[in-house]
């Protein structure tokens, strides 16, 4: 937990204060726009929309909250709406510029962060237990890496954009597993409370 709040503060530090991180960032960004072919490069973005990303997540919960869990689905629900009250107010007070226009607002990206939220809560509801547990969460890693990637090369967000919301999304996504823990403390604490 600390490593990625430090990696986020970093990051933030960096664009914020026009450091050198900030430059390499804007040139390798530069060198990336417009590479790989625009329709997959455009899907690829896309997979960051609320309209994608959201139901993936919603169908999750669901499946979590019928096999009786309850503090999981929440904790991923708190995650997911904790996205906006943090990407919004920090993309005003940077108001970094994005790499095809002069308009500001692109540091954290949101894009990465809904879909670094809704796959990774996912993969942490879904992922079960046995020799397929490891499913999950590659899918969950290939899809928000996916998405930053095709932001990216379409010329949406610059590198650290990305990169600054997975580190803030990392931190986020301890939510659902921490209320995990709660409610499985509570049923062993329970399971030796005496009946009446």
């Amino acid at each position: 937990m600390s490593g990625l709040s430090a990696l986020f503060a970093l990051t933030t530090w960096q664009i914020a204060a026009d450091g050198p991180l900030r430059g390499l960032d804007e040139r390798a960004g530069r060198a990336l726009v417009g590479h790989g072919p625009r329709p997959l490069t455009e899907f690829l973005a896309d997979l960051g929309n609320m309209q994608v990303a959201l139901p993936v997540l919603a169908c999750a919960i669901g499946w979590s909250l019928l096999r009786g869990r309850r503090w999981e689905p929440l904790g991923a629900a708190l995650a997911m709406a904790a996205v906006p009250l943090l990407v919004v107010p920090l993309k005003d007070w940077i108001a970094r510029p994005g790499p095809l226009t002069e308009a500001t607002g692109y540091y954290p990206s949101g894009h990465a962060a809904t879909a670094a939220v809704a796959y990774g809560a996912s993969a942490l509801l879904l992922a079960g237990r046995g020799r397929r547990a490891w499913m999950m969460p590659v899918a969950a890693v290939l899809l928000t890496a996916a998405t930053g990637i095709g932001l990216v090369l379409r010329g949406y967000h610059w590198p650290l954009d990305v990169l600054g919301s997975w580190f803030l999304c990392g931190l986020l996504l301890l939510l659902p597993r921490g209320s995990g823990r709660i409610s499985r403390s509570r049923r062993r604490s329970s399971s030796r409370t005496p009946s009446c």
